[in-house]
């Protein structure tokens, strides 16, 4: 039992890392053709993920993997309730990826605006539709007692899954215009700040909404009432969304972008506790839910996986640290002029 729950716990963690890691760079795409107003600033906007943006897409195959190797059924159950969504994604970053390495190999303005349309596309869906998808978990998904999934692809597009897919879309656009403010400077630095503090605006009332439906339309406070000490979980989340604001006001742009990385962990992890021990909870009758107990793999693979993340998370995680901090200044005139640049 204390394997499975240190499993889900893992599980949830990656997941959140991969949104941590991939929000600014889905957030930069989301808003890379209203800010980018001219050449220069697209095409800073991309060195800006350039180097990060592969990297950060690791979390989300390990975040799979994990699923896959450590609760099976989960993930059987999952990739066939929600196949379209998770193809839709899965074509959306390929595309992507693509565009952002094909954008500049042709320098005319009808091939630029193909790949800056699939750079939107592919940031702005899969930031969306994830958040669909988890909110449209957290409230359960209609399948039975086989793993059969009783619905459609339009009826995950309920009120309170847009809810959730709207959530993470700020979230995201915040933390990408944070990160863009770190990694920019004169016009197009003052454009990400406004672009930051206006979808924070934005953000705080519909991070409210999605608590209070929340109560409405999931489980998920259950555990949060049968042990109230968790709400701390919650309350530091608040401190870490308010203080976005206030340390972009100070123009302490990466605390600013730590607090808004804290804040997508958190919100991650506020829908991870309340499901807990459900990862895929059904919607149809509660007896059928797939749990870390019920769902997971044998005690020995659990314990050999262990002991691999325990060796190899680390290293991944001191690896992506070092590549932050050696693209952490802003990008100059001079790294756009580099050959290697996009």
């Amino acid at each position: 039992m204390e394997l499975q729950t240190i499993w889900f716990f893992l599980w949830g963690l990656l997941w959140a890392v991969f949104f941590m890691t991939s929000g600014f760079d889905f957030g930069i795409g989301t808003i890379y053709p209203f800010a980018g107003k001219t050449d220069t600033d697209r095409r800073t906007m991309l060195n800006a993920i350039g180097p990060l943006w592969d990297g950060n897409e690791v979390w989300l195959i390990t975040a799979g993997g994990v699923t896959f190797a450590a609760f099976p059924l989960v993930y059987a159950t999952m990739f066939s309730a929600l196949y379209t969504p998770l193809m839709l994604i899965l074509f959306a970053l390929i595309f992507r990826g693509v565009a952002i390495h094909f954008r500049s190999k042709i320098d005319t303005p009808a091939w630029k605006k193909v790949w800056d349309f699939l750079i939107f596309i592919g940031s702005f869906f899969p930031a969306l539709l994830f958040g669909v998808a988890f909110a449209n978990i957290f409230q359960g998904i209609p399948f039975d007692d086989q793993g059969v999934y009783h619905g459609n692809t339009l009826r995950l597009l309920n009120p309170y899954g847009l809810l959730g897919g709207l959530l993470f879309v700020l979230l995201f656009i915040v933390h990408g215009a944070n990160w863009m403010a770190i990694r920019s400077s004169g016009v197009l630095q003052a454009r990400m700040v406004l672009i930051s503090q206006r979808a924070w605006l934005v953000l705080v009332p519909v991070a409210v909404i999605f608590l209070i439906a929340s109560y409405f339309a999931t489980d998920l406070y259950a555990n949060y009432f049968q042990y109230p000490v968790l709400f701390f979980v919650t309350l530091v989340n608040v401190a870490a969304l308010l203080s976005i604001r206030y340390f972009v006001h100070k123009k302490t742009y990466f605390k600013a972008w730590f607090a808004s990385a804290v804040t997508i962990v958190l919100c991650t992890f506020f829908g991870i506790i309340g499901l807990f021990p459900a990862l895929f909870p059904s919607s149809m009758n509660p007896d059928w839910h797939l749990t870390a107990f019920n769902a997971s793999s044998s005690p020995l693979t659990l314990k050999i996986m262990l002991a691999v993340v325990l060796v190899f998370i680390p290293i991944v995680i001191c690896y992506q640290i070092w590549a932050y901090h050696m693209f952490k200044n802003p990008v100059t005139q001079e790294d756009l002029d580099m050959e290697e640049a996009y």
